[in-house]
């Protein structure tokens, strides 16, 4: 995955203070360097009982269908903050997006059980680390996360909005995306998600 300085200028958000411009532009930069970041992370939100996009969560429900075996696990958030504000109002119950977290050595060892060679083992998890393939996006140790971890974009569980307790989440938080994560995080979504590259032409009626 790359993208060059004037994408950075063109969609760097208009909310942040000026350091926190500085800073995010410098990450940034440093990423389309090939440096793995392990500024993903901050604790300035850590006490807040809100749940934001790209937070990672504790105990959230997932099933593989069609496998019916529903197991508790550890979760990263895909919903955006404000459509699972609890306090925005609305006509039907609104969901929880999220997607598991998967432990990356426990990947890397089923790819060796799977005999596949081991060079292209070591270039696919590098892949990874650099967040270049869009269907995974890579979280290093940090926070409360112990190890590194993998998200697959496309397993994706939800559940009923309301029913995850506000009031312990901040003890089921294990981090909160830093403004480069949530950069990268939002930038992989709409990779994954949003590529114009079917080469379809669906015409009209």
């Amino acid at each position: 995955m790359q993208f060059s300085n004037e994408d950075i200028s063109k969609f760097l958000p208009q909310y942040l203070s000026d350091d926190s411009t500085v800073n995010l532009r410098k990450e940034l930069e440093r990423f389309t360097k090939g440096v793995i970041s392990r500024s993903l992370y901050t604790n300035r939100l850590a006490q807040e009982e809100t749940i934001f996009q790209g937070d990672a969560l504790e105990g959230m429900l997932v099933v593989k269908l069609p496998d019916t075996k529903v197991q508790p696990a550890k979760s990263i958030i895909l919903s955006n903050s404000c459509d699972i504000d609890l306090n925005n109002q609305r006509f039907f119950e609104s969901m929880i997006v999220y997607a598991p977290i998967i432990d990356f050595d426990k990947y890397e060892q089923a790819l060796i059980r799977n005999q596949i060679p081991s060079s292209k083992i070591r270039n696919h998890l590098t892949d990874i680390r650099q967040q270049i393939i869009t269907q995974i996006f890579y979280l290093p140790a940090g926070g409360s996360l112990a190890r590194d971890g993998i998200v697959f974009l496309d397993r994706i569980c939800s559940c009923i909005n309301s029913s995850v307790d506000r009031s312990d989440i901040t003890s089921r938080r294990l981090f909160t995306l830093s403004d480069f994560g949530h950069y990268l995080f939002l930038f992989k979504l709409s990779l994954h998600f949003t590529r114009l590259t079917s080469k379809v032409d669906r015409g009209y009626l």
